[in-house]
This record gives structure tokens, C-alpha cells and sequence, in this order.
């Protein structure tokens, strides 16, 4: 079950880009979450599974004495939910969700392009946490904050392309 958890539903098990793909296996159950319930759970929920994954992780690492292996991949969900919690964080109907003018599609696609941007490029604190933290720590903290830098970005992008169509 922890393998299962940590590989998000074996997702990083994928041979080619496994953080890309968890990822996009984490992007819809986030936007599910968001139109069904809300942000708050959503950031919530992710809290909780990221409290799990330290442990989990810690576990994985003592077993196999390998430090952030590729197949794990439940980093990425926390990053990506983080991400998803502060940039779309509206709550709309199912029947809402092609209107492009709510901006949640273009935000949520945006958040997930900054995320993997900030994931793979790791600037500032996110290298440094990735390099010098061990542990489910480590490994869970270096997404925590990309999906916290990447759900702020796409949030700001948003509200600047709004105030650009008020002055035009």
C-alpha cells in the first residue's frame, strides 16, 4: 500500500518523465476537488497527504537507502494541489468549467506549467531544499513550495491579463 501511495497509484513507474506524469494523473483529481467541494479542502487535503508522504517516504528511504527515487511521485500531487488551491481557488459547477472568461481551465493549465517549470528548473529555495534537505522532508518540501510559487504566478499572470482587458 505505501509503494502504491508514494508511486501515486504506480503513475511513477512510468519509464519516460515519471514527475511529468504524476503530475497530469494529479491535475484533474485537484480540479475535480475544486469543482465538487472547494479550496480549502483541496489545500487541506493536501496538507494531510503531505504530512502522510513525509512518513511514507521515510519509510521507502530507510528500506531501500535510495534519497528522492524518480518513482516517487505523491511530491508532485502535493505540488500540483498547492499550486491548484491558490490559483484557480474558485469553486464553479461542472457546467461552468468551459467558460474560459472564469479563467479556472486557464489558470489551472497555467499552474501546472509553472509548477513543472519550477520543479524541474528548481530557482532559489526550491534547489536548496532539494539539495540540502534529506529525508520525506526533502523530498516532499522542494514541491511544496514550486506548487506554492507556481499557484501564486499563475495568479498574478491572471489578474494582470484582467486588468490589461479593463484598459483596453
Amino acid at each position: 500500500m505505501n509503494y502504491f501511495f508514494i508511486t501515486l497509484f504506480y503513475s511513477g513507474l512510468s519509464p519516460k518523465a515519471p514527475g511529468t506524469v504524476g503530475t497530469l494523473v494529479s491535475l484533474p483529481l485537484g480540479m475535480l476537488i475544486l469543482i465538487y467541494l472547494d479550496a480549502q479542502t483541496l489545500f487541506l487535503a493536501t496538507a494531510l497527504i503531505s504530512v502522510i508522504a513525509i512518513k511514507s517516504i521515510n519509510k521507502y528511504e530507510e528500506k531501500t537507502a535510495i534519497h528522492d527515487d524518480k518513482r516517487i511521485v505523491i511530491d508532485e500531487l502535493a505540488g500540483m494541489w498547492f499550486a491548484l488551491s491558490v490559483a484557480p481557488a474558485i469553486t464553479i459547477g461542472i457546467d461552468e468549467l468551459t467558460i474560459l472568461s472564469n479563467g479556472f481551465l486557464i489558470q489551472s493549465a497555467l499552474s501546472f506549467a509553472l509548477f513543472r517549470y519550477f520543479d524541474i528548473a528548481k530557482p532559489s529555495i526550491i534547489g536548496r531544499i532539494d539539495r540540502e534537505v534529506k529525508g520525506g522532508i526533502g523530498v516532499m518540501g522542494d514541491d511544496i513550495i514550486a506548487g506554492f510559487a507556481a499557484g501564486i504566478s499563475s495568479a498574478l499572470i491572471w489578474q494582470a491579463y484582467l486588468q490589461i482587458q479593463v484598459l483596453l
